[in-house]
């Protein structure tokens, strides 16, 4: 059973401003909608990233803001930050340390992270500090909202909700399922 929930499609095309790992010729196209302060992204961001390893061409990865704030009260400013290094060229080095360092999300850890690696860190700041970067957090938001996304991690295997576990075998033959279709 491959859990995957035809109701509820991906709401957003991936697109040209999404934060992507892979080709747009890959079999299978992973989407998730993460939230950097979440205990089970945490889990799943391990899994995300032995899953990208194994499968190397044939699937593309997305990651899409979901903050969930009232829950996770520094994961919006976690995901401003990764749009401020993403204005650097650095999302994926920043998107990595804020789910290896869960636990420390606070302005003076993600200023800290910024110059670790070597950000403008001025330019950095500033940008948090002018909420340049809210817009596409709240955009990546409410296009997980459009698609049914409700909590988090959220993944979508070629456009369509995967509501099964995401331990590594099951979201494995989940995506070998899909890639089958074809």
């Amino acid at each position: 059973m491959t859990h995957r929930t035809a109701s509820h499609q991906l709401a957003v095309p991936v697109h040209e401003n999404d934060h992507i790992l892979g080709m747009g010729t890959a079999r299978v196209t992973l989407v998730e909608y993460g939230d950097f302060e979440c205990p089970a992204c945490g889990l799943a961001y391990p899994i995300v990233k032995e899953v990208t390893a194994r499968l190397g061409a044939d699937v593309r990865f997305v990651f899409r803001h979901f903050p969930l704030t009232t829950v996770h009260v520094r994961a919006e400013r976690a995901a401003e930050s990764s749009e401020a290094a993403d204005s650097q060229g650095r999302f994926w080095p920043m998107h990595d340390l804020l789910y290896e360092r869960q636990d420390e999300l606070e302005d003076e850890d993600l200023i800290r992270y910024a110059h670790e690696l070597e950000l403008n860190t001025d330019q950095f700041v500033r940008e948090l500090a002018e909420g340049l970067h809210r817009s596409k957090v709240r955009h990546d938001f409410m296009g997980g909202v459009r698609s049914g996304v409700n909590g988090t991690p959220t993944f979508f295997i070629n456009e369509v909700r995967y509501d099964g576990p995401f331990d590594l075998d099951t979201l494995l033959n989940a995506i070998d399922d899909v890639a089958g279709e074809f």
